[in-house]
């Protein structure tokens, strides 16, 4: 069997197996009949974002003789999220019992852990079959060899990955941005600047300015099939910029070279797909100007609130930590040999370029250096669907047309994980949905993916398994387990010395692996 899997790897690479149309449909299905009316966006008037992971494996029976012969897979949806929102700095709570982060690429990853805990502890505890076998080392376990995951995101990260060119002959709202490379690319000039005070208005898609573009009869239908008025009726989260009352700006060539590189070739770059999350303190930040210029490019950014700044790093940079780091966080790798890594990420139909993504999961770390040993930059697969997922912005915009009222985000965040029980998790401002003011402090009222929740299934997994057969970080506080280190007095010593509910669990959580890998990715909570 271990020769088949072996062979298996050889064979068939991640991205033969599978295409990220079926990807995309697959979710998309899996949202549309397994999840609950509970949660999901009010018709014509609400939209949301989805993330997933996607186990992938040979069906049974296979044998692996022949490069040529195609490879037959399984695929199968293990957790999925929804959500376009995160609570501010002020909402945060020590106790962990909070989601302070609940956009969709987050909670798949959250309800991806509560998966990866669930399958810990079929094969540690009950013996039965699952998707890890053991690792070389006592109490250790690893991934099984003929497994991939894919993660999946029905739009653009936002941060990083989100600011991608815009460009003059663009006549479709999620036109593919080419993988040729410019060698000589021009942006508009422009002498016609318009300084003016309301430059915010013209970048919120709410605004009397852009409303008025949206609603105003005199606009040709035309126009708004190709394009010309298309990008002011984009924003936010989903995409980013909305054209700004300018036509162009005059840029030095060290601007616009992280810029215009990422277009075809004879295209003009008018402006970018602006993202909503902040520089971080100590970070160079935007340059703020009209135009293509108008972000700086490979940055550490924070998620964007209402009047209260939130603590939550971009999807962007936190796909990019999972890259390096895994997705398993810090108290599943004491039972883990290696980093459980995402072999592919598929992002469904919308504004979208290849050289962002590359550049903001992969590009952007290769500096990034002393980890421990089995951890690092990983080559992830970047795809792109054609598929747009039916409760977008853009595929709500679109059906909706002249309907009355705002389209507005939805609410809610949707947690699903493939755990035999209570598999469904609906939230709203971090908490689940319905959580009265008198109720926050009640068990009844954290969501199953938060860091308090996560972290009583990791002590169910602990007492659940004989210590004798507990890996040697957790076994002896003090002792060293290859990269691990665990000093007496830590917070996973305190844990495993019977650490009470009213300590601090987030700071328990916070940690994704050892303090030698802490660098600038973690500064952040969420």
């Amino acid at each position: 069997m271990c020769i088949a899997w072996l062979n298996f790897r050889a064979l068939a690479p991640a991205w033969t197996m599978w295409t990220a149309d079926e990807i995309a449909h697959l979710c998309y299905e899996h949202y549309r009949i397994s999840l609950t009316k509970k949660g999901k966006p009010e018709p014509n008037r609400e939209w949301t974002l989805l993330a997933a992971v996607v186990k992938i494996q040979p069906t049974a029976d296979q044998t692996y003789d022949s490069p040529d012969k195609p490879v037959q897979v399984t695929k199968e949806v293990v957790s999925m999220g929804t959500g376009t929102k995160c609570i501010g700095r002020s909402k945060m709570r020590k106790s962990g019992d909070i989601l302070n982060d609940s956009h969709a690429e987050v909670i798949a990853r959250r309800s991806f852990q509560r998966y990866l805990l669930h399958q810990l502890h079929l094969v540690a505890a009950l013996k039965q079959d699952s998707i890890f076998v053991p690792g070389t080392q006592r109490g250790l376990w690893k991934l099984r060899p003929d497994l991939l995951f894919v993660f999946f995101s029905s739009h653009t990260p936002c941060g990083d990955a989100s600011i991608i060119p815009m460009l003059a002959f663009e006549d479709q709202p999620c036109y593919p941005v080419s993988a040729e490379w410019a060698s000589n690319i021009s942006v508009e000039d422009s002498d016609k600047l318009e300084a003016t005070k309301d430059k915010r208005k013209c970048e919120d898609l709410d605004s009397r300015v852009t409303k008025k573009m949206r609603l105003e009869p005199e606009t040709p239908a035309g126009e708004v099939a190709n394009g010309v008025a298309h990008h002011k009726s984009f924003g936010n989260q989903e995409s980013g910029p909305v054209t700004p009352n300018v036509s162009s700006s005059t840029l030095d060539s060290e601007e616009l070279a992280a810029i215009t590189e990422m277009a075809p070739v004879g295209a003009k770059v008018v402006d970018v797909y602006r993202t909503g999350a902040k520089c971080v303190p100590g970070e160079a930040g935007d340059s703020g100007k009209p135009g293509a210029a108008y972000h700086q490019v490979g940055l550490l950014r924070v998620k964007p609130g209402r009047g209260d700044r939130t603590c939550s790093m971009s999807c962007s940079d936190k796909l990019a930590r999972w890259n390096i780091l895994g997705c398993q966080g810090a108290l599943l790798m004491h039972f883990l040999e290696e980093p459980i890594y995402l072999s592919a990420v598929v992002i469904g139909k919308c504004p979208y370029s290849q050289e962002a993504m590359q550049r903001a999961l992969i590009g952007r770390c290769q500096n990034v250096s002393a980890l421990p040993k089995g951890f690092g930059v990983q080559e992830v697969k970047i795809q792109q669907s054609d598929l747009l997922f039916e409760q977008s912005r853009s595929a709500v915009q679109a059906k909706r047309a002249d309907s009355p009222g705002r389209l507005v985000p939805c609410g809610a965040a949707i947690s699903w994980s493939a755990v035999p029980e209570q598999p469904l998790d609906v939230t709203a401002n971090g908490f689940p949905q319905g959580t009265t003011k008198k109720g926050i402090t009640c068990l009844q009222t954290r969501s199953r993916i938060s860091k308090v929740e996560l972290f009583r299934s990791f002590q169910k997994l602990l007492s659940s398994i004989s210590k004798d057969k507990w890996p040697d970080s957790l076994r002896k506080p003090g002792a060293h387990s290859g990269s691990r280190h665990l000093d007496p007095g830590s917070e996973t010593h305190q844990i495993i010395t019977g650490l009470n509910e009213k300590r601090n669990f987030a700071k328990n959580l916070l940690v994704f692996s050892s303090p030698s890998c802490q660098t600038t990715f973690f500064l952040y909570a969420g």
